[in-house]
């Protein structure tokens, strides 16, 4: 069957955000089991940045990025958003698997939608299911200004948490922090936060997604029988931990992985239905720090590297400038 012509953001070679081309490609053409969408927005996610060099996963080239995307589903015109296994989301035409899409409800914006698609459901998965979030428990979430920070900042309150605590780089985002509920917002560079943390009780939940030092202040500020979950992050052989070091204090060592969920297609829609209709109900917000043209996504690369963006970065794929 002849597909059409599409404009993209496509890569020919791993490395930096200079590698970024807006060109004419073939569409996608779908298979069994797999949808076409006509896309209306695409978003950027921090894994975009790994996947760019060639570190977190190595598509054919010439390739395009993107997990996820929002717009009109082929054939019947449906308003869906879908998460993409294998890339493909800065395009004008995407190609996804039945399983990975779900309808959109008319209260709910394509931007929040987006938003709230792969970004949500991993800080609501992380902090219910693998985190077994308790009603008055205290939760400290790291980069919580973040794409997913800042929804778990907002969905630990929804869950019961007595206090929320989130940590972030610079004084506008914890200002920000602050707007979306957390009781207190801390800088994590502060060599005496965790020290600062215990003091104050200990954290029941500590959710972390920079990995590295993070964990080892992580562990260092839980309570007696807290919990340390690692949401997408790695650290190295020097934060890896003893059981001894667990059992001082009755310590959990959690990590959260969405495939899990995406395995699973009636957790996988009943989770994203319970964060649209929270984002319906005004319960669930989320920032869009900002939207680029095709032609800006190596932009967006770089701010999301920098740590310069607060929120979720989109694409609008119709715009090229």
């Amino acid at each position: 069957m002849t597909t059409g012509t599409m404009r993209a953001a496509v890569i020919h070679r791993y490395g930096g955000p200079e590698e970024f081309r807006t060109e004419t490609v073939p569409e996608p053409a779908a298979g069994p089991g797999r949808v076409l969408i006509d896309v209306t927005l695409a978003g950027l996610n921090y894994a975009d940045l790994h996947c760019r060099t060639g570190e977190y996963a190595r598509y054919p080239l010439p390739a395009v990025l993107g997990a996820d995307v929002v717009g009109r589903r082929r054939g019947d015109g449906r308003r869906v958003a879908a998460l993409l296994r294998s890339g493909g989301g800065y395009a004008q035409v995407a190609c996804a698997e039945t399983r990975f899409t779900v309808e959109l409800p008319d209260g709910v914006s394509d931007a929040q939608a987006l938003a709230l698609l792969e970004q949500g459901t991993t800080a609501y998965g992380a902090l219910a299911l693998s985190g077994r979030l308790r009603p008055g428990e205290c939760v400290a979430v790291t980069a919580a200004a973040g794409g997913v920070g800042h929804l778990a900042v907002q969905l630990a309150r929804e869950l019961g948490a007595g206090r929320v605590l989130g940590l972030a780089s610079t004084p506008a985002k914890r200002e920000f922090v602050r707007s979306l509920g957390a009781d207190d917002a801390l800088d994590p560079a502060d060599p005496r936060l965790a020290e600062r943390l215990a003091r104050a009780g200990g954290v029941d939940l500590f959710v972390d997604s920079v990995g590295g030092p993070s964990l080892r202040t992580g562990l260092a500020a839980l309570a007696p029988f807290g919990r340390l979950l690692s949401v997408g992050a790695r650290g190295g052989p020097e934060e890896a931990f003893s059981v001894d070091e667990l059992a001082e204090r009755s310590a959990g060592l959690l990590a959260f992985w969405l495939q899990q969920v995406l395995d699973d297609r009636v957790l996988f829609t009943g989770l994203v239905g319970h964060l649209l209709r929270l984002a319906g109900e005004c319960r669930l917000v989320a920032r869009i720090d900002r939207t680029v043209p095709l032609s800006g996504v190596a932009d967006a690369h770089r701010a999301l590297a920098a740590r310069e963006t607060m929120g979720k970065v989109l694409v609008d794929v119709r715009r090229e400038d």
